[in-house]
């Protein structure tokens, strides 16, 4: 660990935490440098980055202005021109590159996120491993996915039709702070491989990392100014960041989804949205309680909760109930014991990313106990190790007129409940406006399948929280209901990128209405074409 001083050249950042050797005032100079911000007495104050583990000023962030936001766009429109006239395998090429410094630089990628997000370093390069897999995928499934496709025409033998796919041109990609580098990076690198340009909108707490990802692509051979950073709150980049794309990736709560959703459905332009989750787990009274309960310790409190697919609701079949809870508190006990901040992978358990993000979990928390429900175990601040700490907290007895019965907590807390049968099961499952994971735990793969055809979730997983569907690329992953719309991973998160072309090809003019031949017999000859076509199968 060493301590950064301001030097001459980064006076202005004075940054006063203690870091990893890897994070320099030098380092956090060029990335911060690399925001499109103003500079002078028009700018706006820039927003104070820190540590989250201490509270520490780690460096002040450039904040854009509506003017600066119009400037990137007009640059990244100018690269993209060029971008997108290089042939596919030369754009994939640079990802070739890429996959290899991302995983060359997992430490320095691991470090930055910790510095702004909290987390543990288990979790922090887990997340630093996202963006390579994401990569890896398109780089196998781009040429098929992106190919132009010959079709037939209206007419067999005599027309033709063309699909192309290209690419929209500018993409705004607004990222949230709980996976700041794997969303920032990985929604960013299938809009880059269609051929578009990118203007990123990382999270002001933590875009320190997801500027250090701009920075490996560009280093592994993206033209210069096709991929823009724009840093500041949502109100006020907002309207500007979606008013000047082509199309929009939003993830973040579904409140805010919904305000760019509108804005984009008024400029006629699309948009996909990753929104929040209110996630069940479901186990059946055949399940393997070990596994479930590893299971259930990571998909509650792994990144301390702060995961959209997280689970916060846990249904347990009565007859099992009472020892799941049991080995539950104790596990969530013994988690509680491993809370750390530390750069290295000493902690099992780390920060929340913020104070404000502890007050909102601690609300609803307060509100459950003080509306009757038992905290079995946590349910506490941690300020002794730092000032966003919270313990791994399990309740039961919520009812629904408690804030965490039905909102959206997002932290290291979860209620366990217990059910009868699996119609209950699954009603209680689905007794939520979102839709974006669900988990069932069975030893009985076809029973599981069963209830998984049941459940209203975007994401399912039979024996395990959620790793299973988020880390299959090659699976399209969203949300149903208030969860979100569109989708990303799989095919469709690259085809999202793109316009769909259809280009009709006449080889000889037999569509055109027939000169001399009564109207009536062409309605008949054409009836019965369309028949002899659905008969033979040539249409």
């Amino acid at each position: 660990m060493s301590t950064i001083h301001a030097t001459d050249e980064t006076a202005a950042i004075q940054p006063t935490a203690t870091l990893p050797p890897r994070i320099t005032a030098a380092l956090i100079a060029r990335l911060t440098g690399m925001v499109a911000a103003g500079s002078g007495t028009d700018s706006r104050p820039p927003f104070p980055m820190t540590e989250v583990y201490t509270g520490a000023h780690v460096g002040d962030l450039p904040q854009s202005r509506p003017e600066d936001i119009t400037e990137a766009f007009a640059v990244a429109r100018a690269a993209q021109r060029e971008w997108a006239s290089w042939p596919l395998r030369r754009r994939l090429a640079v990802f070739e590159r890429a996959h290899e410094l991302f995983l060359r630089e997992g430490e320095t990628i691991a470090d930055l996120i910790q510095i702004g997000a909290g987390k543990t370093r288990r979790m922090a390069l887990e997340e630093s491993c996202d963006v390579p897999m994401v990569i890896s995928h398109y780089l196998k499934t781009a040429r098929r996915v992106l190919r132009p496709r010959r079709h037939g025409g209206p007419v067999p033998l005599v027309t033709t039709s063309f699909e192309e796919h290209r690419p929209k041109g500018a993409v705004a990609v607004i990222a949230p702070w709980n996976f700041p580098f794997a969303i920032a990076i990985s929604d960013s690198v299938p809009a880059l491989i269609a051929g578009n340009a990118v203007v990123l909108k990382p999270d002001n707490k933590t875009a320190l990392c997801a500027l250090f990802g701009v920075e490996l692509l560009y280093r592994a051979g993206l033209p210069r100014g096709l991929f823009q950073v724009v840093c500041g709150t949502g109100p006020d980049v907002g309207p500007t960041l979606i008013g000047g794309s082509d199309f929009v990736m939003f993830t973040g709560s579904t409140a805010t989804g919904r305000v760019v959703g509108e804005q984009a459905g008024r400029n006629l332009i699309g948009c996909s949205l990753e929104l929040g989750g209110k996630n069940p787990m479901i186990v059946l009274d055949d399940a393997n309680l070990d596994d479930a309960i590893a299971g259930a310790m990571f998909a509650v409190f792994g990144n301390s909760g702060q995961a959209c697919m997280h689970i916060e609701r846990i249904y347990v079949h009565e007859r099992i109930h009472d020892e799941f809870l049991r080995r539950l508190v104790a596990a969530a006990e013994e988690l509680g014991s491993k809370i750390g901040a530390a750069y290295d992978y000493a902690p099992e358990f780390g920060s929340l990313v913020s104070a404000d993000q502890l007050a909102r979990v601690a609300e609803h928390v307060d509100d459950a106990r003080a509306k009757g429900a038992t905290v079995h175990t946590g349910g506490r601040a941690r300020p002794d190790i730092g000032p966003a700490f919270y313990e791994p907290t399990v309740l039961t007895g919520v009812t629904p007129d408690m804030v965490h019965a039905k909102a959206e907590t997002f932290g290291p807390v979860v209620s366990v409940y217990a059910f009868r049968d699996e119609d209950e099961a699954v009603r209680l499952a689905n007794d939520t406006d979102y839709g974006l994971n669900a988990s069932v735990w069975t030893t009985d793969l076809a029973r599981g399948r069963r209830i998984a055809d049941r459940l209203e979730s975007g994401n399912i997983n039979i024996n395990d929280g959620f790793v299973a569907t988020y880390s299959a690329k090659s699976t399209p992953s969203g949300g149903v209901k208030q969860s979100g719309v569109g989708n990303r991973h799989g095919d469709q998160g690259l085809m999202k990128y793109t316009d769909t072309v259809n280009i009709g090809v006449v080889k000889l003019q037999v569509l055109a209405a027939r000169a001399r031949l009564p109207y009536e017999m062409q309605v008949k000859t054409t009836l019965a074409t369309l028949r002899l076509m659905r008969r033979t199968r040539l249409r």
